[in-house]
């Protein structure tokens, strides 16, 4: 960890159909020119996806995904930690032994074979919610408004469950992240709360949390019509609120402005100015002289 306490897990997508920078860093020479701009903007780290994970995303096979990130991937980890962004076991694997050095699983541990990759390999493993496959989730910010009771209690509850299934397979708890998937299978209601209770979530994880709010749709409840890459103030204002509630990971596409934003949060904290004197009274004008003031 840095001196912010948090790290900056920077989002690297080499896919046609991202739903905020898909086709932006296509080929391998883009993509890896793409890495050296998150290294030089300050990134801790850099999450490398071949597939999108947006809703009604169609699948990419291991082989597809490989072709797009392998050589990225090679060329970051000589520079910067990767993960991998993979629900391949395949993927995982050849990445892994390419350098990177954590597995990225948004799919809440459908494929416990993901897992054992990861603890073979001895890797971190971000373990987000979710529930069911992205060609099953509906469009941004629509999941049914009574599909949980207690949002936060029941991502707790749905992921400590996956969380015991991955331990099974071999790994750690000091191998775990905890990612309570803002976006994923929730509206934006959903996310929103889950964002406002991340103190709550971090205090009930015995494991670090990642929040990952860049850009995404429930951002929108501040500002209806923004597109995803006029996002920005909402992604930071979202990545400092989570960081103050305690979140030591935020994966983020935006990395300069992120930086900026939680050095200058932590520069004003740590070194509050003193409390700014009131100008001295003028003794030479008298009550009269004020009062046409």
């Amino acid at each position: 960890m840095d001196r912010r306490g948090v790290l900056i897990l920077g989002v690297c997508n080499v896919t046609p159909d991202s739903f905020s920078d898909g086709g932006d860093h296509l080929s391998i020479r883009d993509a890896c020119a793409y890495v050296d701009e998150l290294v030089s903007a300050g990134a801790d780290m850099i999450d490398v996806g071949g597939e999108s994970s947006r809703p009604a995303a169609e699948p990419v096979s291991a082989k597809e995904q490989l072709s797009r990130v392998l050589e990225v991937v090679r060329y970051a980890a000589h520079r910067i930690p990767v993960s991998i962004d993979t629900t391949s076991p395949e993927v995982a694997e050849a990445c892994l032994e390419a350098g990177a050095c954590a597995v990225n699983d948004v799919s809440c541990a459908r494929d416990v074979e993901l897992a054992r990759v990861a603890a073979r390999r001895q890797a971190a493993y971000f373990l987000m919610h979710s529930r069911g496959t992205q060609e099953e989730m509906a469009a941004f910010s629509t999941y049914p408004d009574d599909a949980y009771g207690d949002v936060v209690v029941d991502v707790l509850g749905e992921w400590s469950e996956a969380a015991e299934r991955v331990r099974e397979a071999g790994l750690q708890d000091d191998a775990l992240v905890m990612d309570p998937g803002l976006g994923f299978a929730k509206n934006a209601r959903h996310s929103a709360e889950i964002l406002r209770r991340t103190a709550e979530i971090v205090s009930a994880s015995l494991v670090p949390v990642l929040i990952g709010a860049s850009r995404k749709s429930f951002l929108k409840t501040w500002d209806e019509h923004a597109e995803p890459k006029e996002r920005l103030g909402a992604s930071i204002a979202a990545a400092l609120f989570a960081v103050r509630a305690g979140a030591k990971l935020v994966r983020v596409h935006d990395v300069r402005a992120t930086r900026q934003a939680l050095d200058t949060q932590m520069g004003l904290l740590d070194n509050e100015p003193a409390t700014i004197a009131p100008p001295p009274l003028d003794t030479d004008r008298s009550i009269e002289d004020d009062s046409d003031a």
